[in-house]
């Protein structure tokens, strides 16, 4: 069985695209490792890269060149300045030079030493070649981002599986099956059989200082996005909507960083109306940060980002206003273990299987976590779960001049607000009733995946991209 932390599937990175930022980004660290592995870095005399397939063309519009320039200077996704970005762009497109790994400085012309191939390569839609001239012969490595900022080698037989992860879970966990036999063995909620797995691997200190880190970066990213007014980059002028949908929802207390706006939120009387607004408005501002290449929580890709954190913002300003952080480290323990089932039976890149793959999951991930919080058992976790799969089969990807903006945004807040209700729903079910279980849906969501038709996985090539004229934006 494979062995995938919830670190894995909740990682911090920077916007737009998991599978098409920060995955390209990830594998220029690989290489840049390969080379320093193989004692080869210092004899690189010029570099180039090829995009493939998806990578390709939806690239500009996910800022693909962006990420991979910042991977080749060997900036951190998780720590370099956002305001830092369009410096180190732009020096690099002014000089036509680039600072390989901060080390060595390459002639480096992007125009020309970034290649958009539109052609796939046969293993997986998303394909990205590095090659470095070494001593006069070209050396080439072939990476593949498969979503959610996992990256594999060309040698690996199978793009759903996830091999960069060393590991042996004392309960591993494949299958919807397998962990409702852990639970019921061990006597224990699904947050706390995935917290001792954790600890085979770290220890709890660490892992409360992860799951601490993650939900800070998903506090700051929508507390940035509601306060934040403009249009968003790329040529669509969208204008950004949480910072209006903000303006109007709160009320008069006073507050001064992201702690105190959530406190200041719990004390706003809301009514249902308004817990639709709210809801959906921490999921657009979250996705309005990662339209503008701000740095998110890939939940489990950066598509979807948003709807994790708007459900659990929603657990802690509507249904528990005394939720703590072992509220957030249940819920986010919970979300991390259904995703990695979706990724082990099926996929969560776009790339191969649609918006399903991301919103889907996401808000199955979500409905699970919230459901757990409040009093359901493992059993209901999972129809929450496949509930909220159930209702995002077939969705496909198409968006609008391959940037994640129209309709990515809209469509967390309405993964967010399905999760919430498939939540409800699993609260007032009884198990035993249920038709279709979780590893039911996992598998038809992979068969409608494989059935899709090529055009309505991310490659802008139908559906809406096609049906709408980016100058009636």
């Amino acid at each position: 069985m494979e062995c995938i932390s919830v670190f894995d599937m909740l990682k911090i990175g920077i916007g737009p695209s998991s599978s098409h930022t920060l995955g390209p980004w990830r594998a220029a660290e690989r290489w840049i490792s390969e080379l320093k592995a193989n004692r080869t870095f210092d004899k690189v005399e010029r570099i180039q890269v090829d995009l493939y397939g998806s990578l390709s063309l939806t690239g500009k519009g996910h800022a693909t060149d962006y990420a991979v320039m910042l991977g080749l200077t060997g900036a951190d996704p998780e720590m370099l300045p956002i305001e830092n970005i369009d410096k180190i762009v732009t020096s690099i497109k002014t000089t036509k030079r680039i600072i390989f790994n901060n080390e060595k400085a390459l002639d480096f012309e992007p125009d020309t030493c970034i290649v958009f191939n539109k052609k796939f390569l046969p293993f997986h839609s998303n394909g990205i070649t590095f090659s470095a001239l070494i001593n006069g012969k070209n050396q080439k490595s072939t990476f593949y981002s498969i979503g959610g900022g996992f990256v594999v080698k060309e040698e690996r037989r199978n793009a759903k599986k996830n091999f960069e992860i060393k590991c042996s879970f004392p309960y591993p966990v494949d299958k919807g099956t397998d962990l409702l036999k852990f639970c019921k063995s061990l006597n224990m909620p699904i947050s706390q059989v995935v917290l001792e797995n954790e600890k085979s691997i770290r220890t709890e200190t660490e892992i409360d200082y992860e799951l601490n880190r993650i939900w800070d970066t998903m506090l700051e990213c929508m507390y940035t996005g509601c306060h934040t007014e403009g249009n968003l980059p790329g040529g669509l002028n969208v204008r950004r909507r949480a910072f209006d949908m903000h303006k109007g929802l709160k009320g008069a207390t006073p507050y001064s960083n992201p702690v105190e706006w959530l406190y200041s939120i719990r004390d706003t009387e809301v009514r249902f109306r308004q817990i639709l607004k709210w809801v959906s408005c921490f999921a657009l501002a979250v996705n309005e940060v990662n339209a503008a290449l701000g740095r998110v929580v890939t939940a489990p890709t950066n598509g979807s980002a948003g709807v994790i954190p708007s459900v659990l913002m929603y657990y802690l300003v509507i249904e528990n206003h005394d939720g703590n952080f072992e509220d957030i480290k249940r819920f986010l323990l919970v979300a991390g273990e259904i995703g990695s089932i979706f990724k082990k039976g099926a996929t969560i890149s776009a790339a191969m299987g649609g918006c399903q793959a991301e919103i889907g999951v996401s808000s199955a991930m979500a409905a699970g976590a919230l459901t757990e919080l409040l009093g359901g058992t493992p059993e209901q976790v999972l129809v929450a779960a496949e509930i909220a799969m159930e209702h995002h089969l077939g969705l496909t990807c198409d968006p609008i001049g391959g940037l994640v903006q129209i309709p990515c945004i809209e469509r967390n807040a309405m993964g967010a607000i399905k999760a919430i209700n498939a939540a409800e729903l699993a609260l007032d079910t009884d198990p035993q009733n249920v038709k279709v279980p979780l590893d039911k849906v996992v598998n038809t969501m992979w068969e409608t995946a494989k059935d899709m038709n090529s055009k309505y996985k991310e490659t802008s090539e139908g559906g809406l991209a096609v049906g709408v004229n980016m100058s009636d934006c």
